[in-house]
């Protein structure tokens, strides 16, 4: 029952930014409903944008297209569908996002497109390395994922182990710099990443906004908000030097 009535509170006055393709997805509108769950307001970024970073409280990069392989120093090994504009706005975005500690979470392409933001490079097809994992797109939360316990995700989870859903082709194949990984699949593929300073930073391979009826998925978007309401309380809280 605590769990239902935090996610009931209204919270006014809270934006967050969700970077994605130029038509939306369901995909796209349940992750604005795992954000209205706990009491933000969203604001769709469309690739080409000049959002002003500095006027949201939190950044979500959505899932989608794969992240072209020129952004971590290779050529395209699979035929794959790419959108050089929405890398161009989702690299902008993060980097002003960094710059003023906004917090970002990243579903999916938005977890590897981080990783590669910060000088990680990805698998560009992991399907055919499969040993102990299903090969075939996965909708329910049928994947086994071991989490770490030490980590923001592992708070949020409360679990070891959990299940979560598979959608996509490419991995995080090199960590990028000043990130830890937090979670893997029976096959030790990086299924959740985070940023080893202030700045609330997390990524997740799976999409959590297919499974907002699980608790601790839909906690994942409530984490995130928080994060968000704490920023933007330090924001407004006055400066006693001046």
């Amino acid at each position: 029952m605590s769990d239902i009535r935090e996610e009931e509170v209204e919270q006014p006055g809270l934006t967050i930014g969700i970077s994605g393709p130029a038509r939306k997805s369901t995909a796209l509108r349940l992750i604005a409903l795992g954000l209205r769950m706990h009491g933000a307001r969203t604001h769709y970024i469309r690739p080409g944008s000049h959002t002003d970073v500095s006027l949201l409280d939190g950044l979500v990069l959505s899932g989608g297209t794969h992240v072209h392989p020129e952004h971590y120093g290779q050529q395209p090994q699979v035929t794959a569908r790419y959108d050089v504009a929405r890398d161009a706005t989702d690299r902008r975005l993060l980097e002003h996002a960094e710059q003023i500690g906004l917090p970002v979470l990243g579903i999916c392409r938005g977890a590897q497109f981080i990783n590669v933001f910060h000088g990680g490079t990805l698998c560009q097809n992991v399907t055919p390395l499969r040993n102990h994992t299903r090969h075939r797109p996965l909708l329910l939360p049928l994947q086994t994922v071991h989490v770490v316990q030490d980590s923001r995700l592992g708070e949020v989870m409360q679990a070891a182990s959990i299940g979560a859903n598979r959608i996509h082709s490419q991995a995080i194949k090199r960590l990028g710099n000043n990130l830890r990984v937090v979670a893997v699949d029976n096959d030790l593929f990086v299924q959740a990443i985070e940023n080893t300073h202030d700045q609330w930073l997390m990524g997740v391979q799976w999409h959590p906004e297919y499974l907002l009826y699980h608790r601790g998925h839909r906690r994942i978007f409530g984490q995130f908000v928080r994060a968000a309401r704490k920023l933007k309380l330090a924001r407004l809280e006055p400066d006693d030097d001046l």
